[in-house]
């Protein structure tokens, strides 16, 4: 792990101080990787909303048809050639 570190105002240092000392953290560093995690959770959330909001308005919905299976599956397989080739190359490169 690295280091970073960060100026904050007397009042947030000790609140994180009370919050290790409550128990539910073990240090400084352990209340501050939860804020990031939970941070990123609510933002994958909002980039989940966004999508759903995104192709309900994007007009009504059609029946998939086995052509449409068929490119989806294409498509993915594609995306895992390139991906396993991608990983081969940086194994090789290591």
């Amino acid at each position: 792990m690295t280091n970073l570190n960060v100026s904050l105002p007397e009042p947030m240092r000790s609140w994180i101080e009370a919050q290790v000392a409550g128990g539910r953290y073990g240090n400084a560093s352990e209340y501050v990787r939860e804020l990031i995690r939970r941070d990123q959770e609510r933002q994958a959330e909002e980039r989940l909303d966004q999508l759903l909001l995104e192709g309900l308005s994007s007009g009504p919905a059609t029946p998939m048809t086995p052509e449409d299976w068929a490119d989806i599956r294409k498509q993915v397989a594609e995306r895992f050639a390139k991906h396993k080739e991608r990983s081969g190359k940086a194994t090789r490169e290591a």
